[in-house]
């Protein structure tokens, strides 16, 4: 019973903390949603009824899936080389993966402005290549955003999966290629069923984070392609449509729940995140 008491007291101080700083300002969204401007649930028949709402909501859906999808294919890509290298190359390939995730998103983002504007280095270069007469509009779009979010995405898409990887039995795969598979075959019959957990962590971790995502769609959509979040802050601080905003964030939370119950139903997440034992 001490025993048990003493890790009571180890976890109450965080779960105390938990409390404060999320649960109750969710629950402070979810009041606002349905008491602003009036008390009732007029906020959230708009999801239904207002064209513009649903249009950031099939906006924000579509380019988290796009992404994800995007960001899976590169990342699988990825994780195989590294999984496959050398042990002196693996070292390599794992710091250029780790080194994006310590640039600041806001740097990333701007240096993709320069890169993909009408005079940056990419039009500047297809139009000297004779590739292109006219600088193409590669910013301050959907595409924009898509190529900000894919490179913010990929070293996420990449860690679960190259875990995945490593923890599939080479021995396996010489055993297919002895029975007569060639490669190809392997890869597909063998190697890539075995890493699908992987597959499976990186994709729900990669399509909640591009829910919310509000940086980089921020500055590379240049206010003409409005994601969730960007119209969330927009209700709150420019228009002061509090219970607006509150009632797409908690839409967001739900989501992203949700999101996490129903894969919670097909596989172990504790295991695909690496908790399990």
């Amino acid at each position: 019973m001490r025993r048990e008491w003493g890790w009571w007291g180890l976890i109450l101080p965080a779960f105390l903390l938990m409390t404060l700083v999320y649960l109750v300002p969710i629950a402070q969204v979810l009041v606002i949603s349905v008491t602003e401007p009036r008390p009732g649930l007029a906020n959230y028949e708009r999801l239904w009824t207002n064209a513009a709402v649903q249009r950031v909501v099939w906006t924000t859906l579509r380019i988290g899936a796009l992404t994800t999808l995007i960001a899976l294919v590169l990342g699988y890509a990825l994780a195989y080389r590294i999984t496959l290298s050398p042990p002196r190359q693996k070292r390599f390939w794992l710091l250029a993966v780790l080194v994006p995730l310590w640039i600041s998103v806001l740097v990333r983002a701007f240096a993709w402005v320069t890169l993909l504007r009408r005079e940056g280095l990419m039009n500047q270069g297809l139009m000297a290549s004779g590739v292109i007469d006219q600088p193409l509009a590669l910013v301050w779009n959907e595409f924009g955003i898509l190529v900000g979010m894919v490179h913010y995405m990929v070293p996420y898409a990449v860690l679960p999966m190259l875990a995945s990887m490593g923890e599939v039995d080479h021995r396996v795969l010489a055993a297919a290629r002895g029975l007569g598979a060639g490669r190809t075959e392997s890869f597909l019959r063998v190697f890539l069923p075995l890493s699908m957990p992987g597959v499976v962590a990186a994709g729900v971790l990669v399509f909640i984070f591009s829910l919310g995502f509000y940086i980089t769609p921020a500055l590379l959509g240049g206010g003409k392609t409005l994601m969730a979040a960007e119209w969330i802050k927009l209700q709150i601080t420019d228009l002061l449509r509090w219970g607006l905003g509150a009632m797409l964030a908690t839409v967001l939370v739900v989501a992203i729940l949700s999101t996490l119950a129903l894969f919670s139903r097909v596989v172990d997440l504790r295991r695909l995140f690496g908790t399990a034992r």
